[in-house]
Protein backbone atom coordinates (compact mmCIF):
# COMPACT_ATOMS: atom_id res chain seq x y z
CA UNK A 1 0.00 0.00 0.00
CA UNK A 2 1.35 3.68 -1.11
CA UNK A 3 1.42 6.04 1.43
CA UNK A 4 1.52 10.06 0.47
CA UNK A 5 3.38 11.76 2.81
CA UNK A 6 3.79 15.18 0.36
CA UNK A 7 2.21 15.81 -2.64
CA UNK A 8 2.88 13.53 -5.72
CA UNK A 9 5.26 12.00 -3.06
CA UNK A 10 4.71 8.46 -1.71
CA UNK A 11 6.38 5.83 0.24
CA UNK A 12 5.71 1.89 -0.20
CA UNK A 13 7.44 -0.05 2.64
CA UNK A 14 9.25 -3.08 1.33
CA UNK A 15 9.66 -6.09 3.79
CA UNK A 16 13.12 -7.44 4.37
CA UNK A 17 12.15 -11.07 5.99
CA UNK A 18 13.78 -12.27 8.65
CA UNK A 19 15.27 -8.79 9.44
CA UNK A 20 15.55 -6.66 12.40
CA UNK A 21 15.39 -3.48 9.96
CA UNK A 22 11.80 -5.02 9.14
CA UNK A 23 10.70 -3.19 5.58
CA UNK A 24 12.74 -0.58 3.44
CA UNK A 25 11.17 2.79 2.91
CA UNK A 26 10.98 2.94 -1.25
CA UNK A 27 10.30 6.99 -2.01
CA UNK A 28 7.89 7.16 -5.30
CA UNK A 29 8.12 10.77 -6.86
CA UNK A 30 5.27 11.33 -9.50
CA UNK A 31 6.43 13.24 -12.02
CA UNK A 32 4.30 13.22 -15.09
CA UNK A 33 5.85 12.15 -18.13
CA UNK A 34 9.30 10.47 -15.99
CA UNK A 35 8.73 9.28 -12.63
CA UNK A 36 11.18 8.43 -9.68
CA UNK A 37 11.48 5.58 -7.13
CA UNK A 38 14.35 5.90 -4.49
CA UNK A 39 15.45 2.46 -3.11
CA UNK A 40 14.26 -0.93 -3.99
CA UNK A 41 14.45 -3.55 -0.91
CA UNK A 42 16.40 -6.75 -1.80
CA UNK A 43 16.29 -9.45 -4.97
CA UNK A 44 13.71 -11.59 -3.69
CA UNK A 45 10.21 -12.15 -4.41
CA UNK A 46 8.68 -10.55 -1.21
CA UNK A 47 10.13 -7.23 -2.08
CA UNK A 48 9.23 -7.20 -5.70
CA UNK A 49 5.92 -8.05 -5.03
CA UNK A 50 5.41 -5.06 -2.73
CA UNK A 51 6.86 -2.98 -5.19
CA UNK A 52 4.95 -4.24 -8.33
CA UNK A 53 1.84 -3.79 -6.21
CA UNK A 54 2.48 -0.38 -4.64
CA UNK A 55 3.43 0.85 -8.57
CA UNK A 56 0.13 -0.38 -9.70
CA UNK A 57 -1.66 1.49 -7.43
CA UNK A 58 0.20 4.59 -8.30
CA UNK A 59 -0.80 4.32 -11.89
CA UNK A 60 2.98 4.10 -12.56
CA UNK A 61 4.14 1.53 -15.33
CA UNK A 62 8.25 0.68 -14.94
CA UNK A 63 9.08 2.21 -18.27
CA UNK A 64 8.31 5.16 -16.91
CA UNK A 65 10.27 4.98 -13.74
CA UNK A 66 13.99 6.12 -13.25
CA UNK A 67 15.83 4.97 -10.30
CA UNK A 68 17.85 6.78 -7.76
CA UNK A 69 19.92 4.47 -5.16
CA UNK A 70 21.25 6.22 -1.77
CA UNK A 71 23.79 3.60 -1.43
CA UNK A 72 25.08 0.17 -2.36
CA UNK A 73 23.77 -2.16 0.20
CA UNK A 74 21.66 -4.94 -0.85
CA UNK A 75 18.32 -3.89 0.87
CA UNK A 76 18.61 -0.65 -1.23
CA UNK A 77 20.18 -1.77 -4.53
CA UNK A 78 19.46 -5.44 -4.67
CA UNK A 79 16.12 -4.99 -6.43
CA UNK A 80 17.49 -2.94 -9.17
CA UNK A 81 17.80 -5.60 -11.75
CA UNK A 82 14.17 -6.62 -11.64
CA UNK A 83 12.59 -3.00 -12.62
CA UNK A 84 15.25 -1.56 -15.07
CA UNK A 85 13.61 -1.21 -18.38
CA UNK A 86 15.43 0.02 -21.93
CA UNK A 87 14.14 3.59 -21.15
CA UNK A 88 15.46 3.85 -17.33
CA UNK A 89 17.71 6.36 -16.17
CA UNK A 90 19.19 5.15 -12.70
CA UNK A 91 21.40 7.43 -10.86
CA UNK A 92 23.32 6.69 -8.35
CA UNK A 93 27.12 7.99 -6.50
CA UNK A 94 30.78 7.59 -7.88
CA UNK A 95 32.70 5.86 -4.68
CA UNK A 96 29.97 3.06 -4.22
CA UNK A 97 30.01 2.42 -8.09
CA UNK A 98 33.84 2.30 -7.65
CA UNK A 99 33.62 -0.70 -4.85
CA UNK A 100 31.00 -2.34 -7.41
CA UNK A 101 33.37 -2.69 -10.26
CA UNK A 102 36.22 -3.54 -7.93
CA UNK A 103 34.76 -5.96 -6.14
CA UNK A 104 36.70 -9.07 -5.07
CA UNK A 105 34.11 -11.30 -3.68
CA UNK A 106 34.02 -11.51 0.31
CA UNK A 107 37.67 -13.15 0.65
CA UNK A 108 39.56 -9.43 1.59
CA UNK A 109 36.52 -9.31 4.12
CA UNK A 110 37.22 -12.23 5.24
CA UNK A 111 41.21 -11.96 5.67
CA UNK A 112 40.63 -8.57 7.72
CA UNK A 113 38.12 -9.96 9.86
CA UNK A 114 40.28 -12.74 10.81
CA UNK A 115 43.47 -10.65 11.18
CA UNK A 116 40.92 -8.52 13.75
CA UNK A 117 40.36 -11.70 15.90
CA UNK A 118 37.35 -12.66 13.94
CA UNK A 119 36.91 -16.85 13.16
CA UNK A 120 37.67 -17.69 9.82
CA UNK A 121 34.94 -20.54 9.39
CA UNK A 122 32.58 -18.69 11.62
CA UNK A 123 32.73 -15.06 9.65
CA UNK A 124 32.36 -17.89 6.42
CA UNK A 125 29.21 -19.50 7.62
CA UNK A 126 27.36 -15.94 8.40
CA UNK A 127 28.64 -14.69 4.59
CA UNK A 128 27.06 -17.15 2.85
CA UNK A 129 23.37 -16.28 5.33
CA UNK A 130 23.93 -12.55 4.60
CA UNK A 131 21.64 -11.13 2.51
CA UNK A 132 23.48 -9.31 0.33
CA UNK A 133 25.25 -12.47 -0.82
CA UNK A 134 22.05 -14.04 -1.03
CA UNK A 135 19.79 -11.06 -2.11
CA UNK A 136 21.87 -9.21 -4.27
CA UNK A 137 21.51 -7.96 -7.56
CA UNK A 138 22.33 -10.43 -10.82
CA UNK A 139 23.03 -8.15 -13.00
CA UNK A 140 23.96 -3.84 -12.81
CA UNK A 141 22.47 -2.21 -15.37
CA UNK A 142 24.37 1.42 -16.38
CA UNK A 143 24.66 3.66 -13.67
CA UNK A 144 24.49 7.64 -14.06
CA UNK A 145 26.62 9.48 -12.08
CA UNK A 146 25.29 12.36 -9.62
CA UNK A 147 27.73 14.19 -7.66
CA UNK A 148 28.13 16.48 -4.60
CA UNK A 149 25.32 19.38 -5.27
CA UNK A 150 24.04 18.01 -8.41
CA UNK A 151 20.68 18.90 -8.94
CA UNK A 152 17.56 15.91 -10.07
CA UNK A 153 14.33 17.08 -11.11
CA UNK A 154 11.41 15.39 -10.74
CA UNK A 155 7.74 17.19 -11.59
CA UNK A 156 7.20 20.06 -9.04
CA UNK A 157 10.77 18.41 -6.41
CA UNK A 158 14.15 19.49 -6.91
CA UNK A 159 16.73 17.97 -5.12
CA UNK A 160 20.02 19.00 -4.16
CA UNK A 161 22.42 15.75 -4.42
CA UNK A 162 24.57 15.63 -0.98
CA UNK A 163 26.95 12.91 -0.34
CA UNK A 164 26.94 11.81 3.35
CA UNK A 165 29.88 9.54 3.28
CA UNK A 166 29.93 7.35 6.80
CA UNK A 167 27.44 4.49 5.94
CA UNK A 168 29.19 3.43 2.78
CA UNK A 169 31.89 5.37 1.39
CA UNK A 170 29.23 6.97 -1.50
CA UNK A 171 26.35 7.58 0.74
CA UNK A 172 24.08 10.00 -0.67
CA UNK A 173 20.65 12.07 0.66
CA UNK A 174 18.45 14.42 -1.25
CA UNK A 175 17.26 17.54 0.24
CA UNK A 176 14.25 19.67 -0.89
CA UNK A 177 14.78 22.87 0.20
CA UNK A 178 11.99 24.62 -1.01
CA UNK A 179 9.58 22.21 0.79
CA UNK A 180 12.47 21.38 3.51
CA UNK A 181 12.67 17.88 3.61
CA UNK A 182 15.92 15.08 3.69
CA UNK A 183 15.14 12.02 1.92
CA UNK A 184 18.51 10.29 4.28
CA UNK A 185 18.67 6.84 3.32
CA UNK A 186 20.50 5.10 6.20
CA UNK A 187 22.37 8.58 7.32
CA UNK A 188 20.18 9.39 9.82
CA UNK A 189 17.46 7.01 11.46
CA UNK A 190 14.65 7.95 13.95
CA UNK A 191 14.76 4.86 15.85
CA UNK A 192 17.93 3.03 15.35
CA UNK A 193 21.63 3.88 14.76
CA UNK A 194 22.63 3.46 11.53
CA UNK A 195 25.25 0.72 11.46
CA UNK A 196 28.82 2.38 10.42
CA UNK A 197 31.89 -0.42 9.83
CA UNK A 198 35.09 -0.55 9.15
CA UNK A 199 36.56 -3.29 7.12
CA UNK A 200 40.01 -2.04 5.66
CA UNK A 201 42.85 -0.57 6.52
CA UNK A 202 42.94 2.90 4.71
CA UNK A 203 39.52 4.00 5.47
CA UNK A 204 37.85 5.99 9.07
CA UNK A 205 34.49 5.57 8.31
CA UNK A 206 33.17 6.98 11.79
CA UNK A 207 35.23 10.14 11.22
CA UNK A 208 34.02 10.57 7.76
CA UNK A 209 30.39 9.59 9.03
CA UNK A 210 30.53 12.55 11.87
CA UNK A 211 31.64 14.77 9.33
CA UNK A 212 28.94 14.12 7.78
CA UNK A 213 26.36 14.40 10.34
CA UNK A 214 27.91 17.98 10.96
CA UNK A 215 27.78 18.61 6.66
CA UNK A 216 23.73 18.41 6.89
CA UNK A 217 23.18 19.72 10.45
CA UNK A 218 22.57 23.27 9.18
CA UNK A 219 20.02 22.56 6.57
CA UNK A 220 16.54 23.73 7.42
CA UNK A 221 14.61 20.64 7.66
CA UNK A 222 10.89 20.09 8.99
CA UNK A 223 10.83 16.86 8.23
CA UNK A 224 13.40 13.44 7.59
CA UNK A 225 12.43 10.37 5.32
CA UNK A 226 14.71 7.89 6.12
CA UNK A 227 15.14 4.57 4.70
CA UNK A 228 14.04 2.59 7.25
CA UNK A 229 11.58 2.82 10.12
CA UNK A 230 9.07 6.04 10.68
CA UNK A 231 9.47 9.43 9.06
CA UNK A 232 10.26 12.10 11.87
CA UNK A 233 10.60 15.74 12.55
CA UNK A 234 13.24 16.20 15.03
CA UNK A 235 16.15 16.47 12.45
CA UNK A 236 19.07 18.27 14.67
CA UNK A 237 17.91 16.86 18.06
CA UNK A 238 18.01 13.61 16.24
CA UNK A 239 21.99 14.35 14.82
CA UNK A 240 22.95 15.35 18.17
CA UNK A 241 21.54 11.88 19.97
CA UNK A 242 24.04 10.14 17.00
CA UNK A 243 26.96 12.19 17.59
CA UNK A 244 26.01 11.29 21.78
CA UNK A 245 25.86 8.18 20.78
CA UNK A 246 29.40 7.74 19.53
CA UNK A 247 30.83 9.78 22.15
CA UNK A 248 29.50 7.60 24.44
CA UNK A 249 30.64 4.15 22.83
CA UNK A 250 34.14 6.27 22.25
CA UNK A 251 34.46 6.45 25.85
CA UNK A 252 33.47 2.49 26.38
CA UNK A 253 35.74 1.65 23.82
CA UNK A 254 38.80 3.16 25.36
CA UNK A 255 37.31 2.70 28.88
CA UNK A 256 37.47 -1.11 27.72
CA UNK A 257 41.26 -0.96 26.77
CA UNK A 258 42.29 0.98 29.91
CA UNK A 259 40.64 -1.81 32.19
CA UNK A 260 42.16 -4.73 30.07
CA UNK A 261 44.70 -3.95 27.21
CA UNK A 262 45.86 -5.64 24.49
CA UNK A 263 42.64 -6.62 22.94
CA UNK A 264 41.73 -7.39 19.46
CA UNK A 265 38.87 -5.72 17.42
CA UNK A 266 36.54 -9.30 18.26
CA UNK A 267 37.41 -9.37 21.99
CA UNK A 268 36.54 -5.29 22.10
CA UNK A 269 33.42 -6.30 20.54
CA UNK A 270 32.41 -9.23 22.59
CA UNK A 271 33.01 -6.18 25.94
CA UNK A 272 30.56 -3.57 24.35
CA UNK A 273 26.98 -3.03 25.46
CA UNK A 274 24.70 -4.04 22.72
CA UNK A 275 20.74 -4.15 22.14
CA UNK A 276 20.23 -7.32 21.33
CA UNK A 277 18.01 -10.32 23.14
CA UNK A 278 21.01 -12.61 24.28
CA UNK A 279 22.36 -13.64 27.85
CA UNK A 280 26.38 -13.34 26.97
CA UNK A 281 28.32 -12.94 23.19
CA UNK A 282 28.81 -16.38 23.05
CA UNK A 283 24.56 -16.55 22.43
CA UNK A 284 24.95 -13.89 19.27
CA UNK A 285 24.07 -14.79 16.32
CA UNK A 286 27.16 -14.68 14.21
CA UNK A 287 26.02 -12.09 11.76
CA UNK A 288 25.18 -9.71 14.89
CA UNK A 289 28.98 -10.44 15.76
CA UNK A 290 30.04 -9.44 12.37
CA UNK A 291 28.00 -6.34 12.91
CA UNK A 292 29.59 -5.53 15.81
CA UNK A 293 33.46 -6.11 15.18
CA UNK A 294 33.06 -3.86 12.19
CA UNK A 295 30.99 -1.45 14.13
CA UNK A 296 34.26 -2.26 16.75
CA UNK A 297 36.66 -1.32 14.05
CA UNK A 298 35.26 1.77 13.32
CA UNK A 299 35.79 3.05 16.68
CA UNK A 300 39.10 1.46 17.60
CA UNK A 301 40.20 3.25 13.70
CA UNK A 302 38.87 6.50 14.71
CA UNK A 303 40.70 6.58 18.47
CA UNK A 304 43.92 5.21 17.24
CA UNK A 305 44.15 8.10 14.13
CA UNK A 306 43.68 10.27 17.07
CA UNK A 307 46.10 8.37 19.34
CA UNK A 308 44.52 7.95 21.86
CA UNK A 309 45.00 4.30 21.24
CA UNK A 310 47.52 2.24 19.78
CA UNK A 311 48.83 -1.42 18.60
CA UNK A 312 50.76 -3.00 20.27
CA UNK A 313 50.71 -6.43 18.37
CA UNK A 314 50.22 -6.90 14.44
CA UNK A 315 51.16 -10.13 14.03
CA UNK A 316 49.45 -12.80 13.13
CA UNK A 317 45.79 -10.24 15.18
CA UNK A 318 45.81 -7.05 15.71
CA UNK A 319 45.73 -6.26 19.20
CA UNK A 320 44.68 -2.30 20.77
CA UNK A 321 45.75 -0.76 24.11
CA UNK A 322 44.95 2.33 25.25
CA UNK A 323 47.77 5.21 25.41
CA UNK A 324 48.68 6.19 29.25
Amino acid sequence: MAEEIYPNLFRIKIPLPESPLKYLNSYIIKGGERNLIVDTGLNRKECKTAMMEGLKELDIALETADIFITHLHADHFGLLGELVTPKTMVYFNRPDKELIEHWEGFEPMIAYAAKNGFPEEMLRHALNQHPGFKYGTDWIPALNILNDDDILEVGDYRFNCIMTPGHTEGHTCLYEADKRFLIAGDHILGDITPNIQCWSEDSDPLKDYLESLDKVYPLKVDRVLPGHRRVFENYTQRIDELKHHHDLRLREVTDILVQTSSLSAFDVAAKMTWDIKADSWDDFPVAQKWFATGEALSHLRYLENKKLIYRDKEDPVVYYSATS
